[in-house]
C-alpha cells in the first residue's frame, strides 16, 4: 500500500527539521533511552497497525520530536500526547506542532515515563530499548483500559507475544492489545435453560481452562481473548455440537453477545446473557 507523504511540500522546513540528525542517535547519558528519529515510513506503518482514526486519544512514550503524535493528528484527527524526559525534545517537538498547525490537538509534556500518567490511551506507541518496554509493561497491562493497542517500534516485550508483527523498511514494528483480566471461574445461564461453568487460567492474552453444563464436565475446545473480547467453545461430554459463546469484558462481567443478523452495525450489540464470577469453581 502507498504511504502517505509525512507532511505537505508546504512544511518541508519541518520535513527538515525531522530529518535532522536521522543518521546517528542523539544520546544524553542522563536519560533512559538515546534520541533516534523514526523513518517516515515506520510512523505510518505503525498507525496502520494500531488502526488509529478520529476520536482515539494516542500517547506516545519518548516522544522525541514529536513526530508521531504530530502526524497522527494532522492526517488522521486524532488527539495526541506526547512524553519526553528531554527539555530540548519538547521545545522541538512544541514547536513542530505549531508550525504544523496542530497545537490544539496535541502535548508535550516533559517527565518521566514511570512516574507520568497515560492511562487514558486508546492507543500507546513507543521506540524505545528493551529493559524500559518490559518496565513499564507491568503498568500497561494494570493500568490501560482493555483493548488499548500498544505499538512498538524494533522491541518486544520478552515472553508477552504481540497479536500482530510486521516488517516495514527493514524495521519490525509489534502490536499488543491490552488484555482484559479474565482468569478464574465464571457462571451463567442461556435462553434454554442451561448452566454453564468455566474456569479460566490466563497469561497475557492466552487463555485456557475447563467447562462444565448443567454440572456435567465438558470440553472447552477453544478459548480465545483479544482485547475486551472473549470466545469460548464448549462441548458437552457425549455432544457432537460445540456451543460457542462470545463476550465483551465489562467492569469486572462477560456480556455475552448475540449473533448480529448481517449487514447489523457492531454498535447495535445485543447483550443474550451475563456471566458473573462465581464463588469458588470446580464445576457443580
Amino acid at each position: 500500500m502507498a504511504r502517505k507523504a509525512l507532511l505537505s511540500s508546504a512544511a518541508a522546513p519541518l520535513l527538515l527539521t525531522f530529518m535532522a540528525g536521522s543518521a546517528s542517535a542523539q544520546f544524553d547519558s542522563r536519560l533512559d533511552v538515546p534520541f533516534v528519529p523514526t523513518r517516515e515510513e515506520v510512523v505510518q506503518g505503525m498507525l496502520d497497525m494500531a488502526e488509529v482514526e478520529e476520536g482515539d486519544l494516542l500517547y506516545d512514550l519518548g516522544s522525541g520530536d514529536g513526530r508521531i503524535v504530530i502526524t497522527a493528528a494532522k492526517e488522521r484527527g486524532v488527539r495526541g500526547v506526547g512524553i519526553d524526559l528531554d527539555p530540548q525534545r519538547i521545545r522541538e517537538a512544541r514547536a513542530n506542532a505549531r508550525q504544523e498547525g496542530v497545537e490544539d490537538k496535541v502535548e508535550f509534556i516533559q517527565g518521566n515515563l514511570f512516574n507520568t500518567d497515560f492511562s487514558k490511551a486508546t492507543v500507546v506507541t513507543m521506540y524505545l530499548l528493551p529493559d524500559v518496554n518490559l518496565r513499564l509493561r507491568p503498568r500497561i497491562l494494570r493500568e490501560l483500559e482493555p483493548g488499548t493497542r500498544v505499538v512498538s517500534h524494533a522491541f518486544d516485550m520478552n515472553e508477552w507475544q504481540p497479536d500482530e508483527k510486521a516488517r516495514v523498511e527493514g524495521s519490525y514494528i509489534y502490536m499488543w492489545i491490552v488484555p482484559a483480566r479474565v482468569a478464574g471461574a465464571w457462571e451463567w445461564e442461556t435462553d434454554d435453560g442451561s448452566r454453564y461453568q468455566v474456569e479460566l487460567d490466563q497469561q497475557f492474552q492466552e487463555v485456557s481452562g475447563k467447562a462444565w453444563v448443567d454440572g456435567r464436565a465438558a470440553h472447552l475446545t477453544k478459548a480465545e481473548l483479544r482485547g475486551d473480547r472473549l470466545q469460548l467453545t464448549i462441548q458437552p461430554d457425549g455432544s457432537t455440537v460445540p456451543q460457542t459463546f462470545t463476550a465483551r469484558y465489562d467492569d469486572g462481567r462477560l456480556l455475552g453477545l448475540a449473533a448480529r443478523e448481517s449487514g447489523q452495525a457492531a454498535e447495535a450489540e445485543q447483550v443474550a446473557w451475563v456471566a458473573e464470577r462465581a464463588e469458588g469453581g470446580s464445576g457443580g
